[in-house]
């Protein structure tokens, strides 16, 4: 990371030519700017990178959802050409896991049509190394170009990055948050200086009874939407995996992660990664008011040990020695543990599908259990 970043220049000189700048169009700089942005020119994962999602902590995690690919399949008639989706692949370590796992069912592994939906020209490289092997492999900039059919789509760490609203609750009423120049020439948050017309009826009541001070932001429906619509349409399903909060509440989760560690998100723009928490209520709203399935979310530790996580781990360590066994521990201690470094009840897993398929592997109808919501 550099002092002064490239991305950082051109802020600047918008700012003072159009006024201060929307918190989502800020965001939408920082990640895929043409030339500086985040996720447009460099591979940020893994322990040279910025941060490690789960599939890069361990092969169980895809395998699994290769698995539950499966179930899927087999949910909706084990249809002669299923095209899986993957939205925002990283290095295909995911994928090539998934591939490897539905290989034990020939009919559905020959079924297969790949799609990955990546800007990332550096990580299409390396997605293309990843899975050299692949059979009627396809990449696109879209979820929109991705051909029509039944269809399972992943979602891992997704939706996080897709730019957020966020408003400020003054006396007045809720304001646009801003991002502006202080006197000395500095990135500072602000807010809009008129409020948003009638803003307060559009929201949760929880929300209304926020704080003078409060935060709350939130992310358009269209993607969602989008993604449940085609389910809906065309059968399959869709499942979402990104760490986040189980209800809409008021909360600011902008943040900015570099070299594994939280980061200033006004500092250096476009070389740290800039993200906020999912709303799982929005996503399942937004999902069911296009007449598509809800099911979950629950917790990403709930999910991958009902799909036998703990099972897989077992026979892996059965097979290897002890230095990697502690390994194989380690990481599924990571995955679906709670506390400090654990990915399991901070992840949360939804799935959304056609109206008629009641259940899916590892997921219910009924709502999560009572216990931390914002976690």
């Amino acid at each position: 990371m550099t002092e002064f970043s490239p991305l950082q220049a051109e802020i600047h000189k918008l700012i003072r030519s159009s006024g201060p700048m929307p918190v989502w169009r800020y965001m939408e700089l920082c990640l895929v700017h043409p030339e500086h942005g985040y996720y447009v020119s460099r591979d940020p994962l893994g322990r040279e990178g910025d941060f490690t999602t789960a599939p890069e902590v361990s092969q169980m995690f895809g395998e699994l959802l290769g698995l539950w690919t499966a179930s899927v399949w087999k949910a909706i008639g084990s249809p002669p050409m299923l095209r899986l989706v993957e939205l925002g692949p990283g290095r295909g370590t995911m994928m090539a896991d998934a591939l490897r796992a539905v290989r034990v069912l020939p009919p559905l592994y020959q079924s297969l049509h790949i799609h990955l939906v990546e800007v990332n020209p550096v990580l299409r490289e390396r997605q293309r190394a990843t899975l050299s092997g692949a059979r009627n492999i396809s990449w696109h900039d879209s979820i929109d170009d991705v051909p029509e059919g039944p269809a399972v789509i992943l979602a891992n760490e997704y939706f996080d990055v897709l730019p957020i609203h966020q408003v400020v609750k003054r006396e007045t009423g809720w304001h646009e948050r801003v991002v502006d120049l202080d006197p000395d020439g500095k990135l500072v948050f602000a807010a809009a200086a008129d409020p948003m017309p009638r803003f307060e009826v559009l929201l949760p009541p929880l929300v209304r009874a926020a704080p003078i001070g409060a935060v709350f932001e939130w992310r358009p429906d269209n993607e969602m939407m989008k993604i449940a619509a085609r389910v809906r349409d065309q059968d399959g399903a869709a499942l979402i995996i990104d760490y986040g909060h189980l209800r809409s509440d008021a909360g600011d989760t902008f943040q900015a992660i570099a070299r594994h560690s939280f980061a200033d998100p006004l500092k250096n723009p476009g070389q740290a990664d800039v993200t906020a928490h999912v709303d799982f209520q929005a996503l399942a709203r937004a999902a069911e008011d296009v007449g598509a399935r809800v099911h979950g979310p629950v917790t990403q530790g709930e999910f991958l040990k009902r799909l036998g996580i703990e099972t897989r781990a077992v026979t892996l360590m059965g097979k290897t020695t002890p230095e990697v066994s502690a390994d194989i521990s380690a990481a599924l201690k990571r995955l679906t543990d709670s506390g400090r470094g654990g990915m399991g009840s901070m992840f949360k897993v939804l799935a959304v599908t056609e109206p008629n398929l009641t259940s899916v592997a590892g997921l219910s109808d009924e709502p999560p259990a009572p216990g931390d919501e914002t976690a």
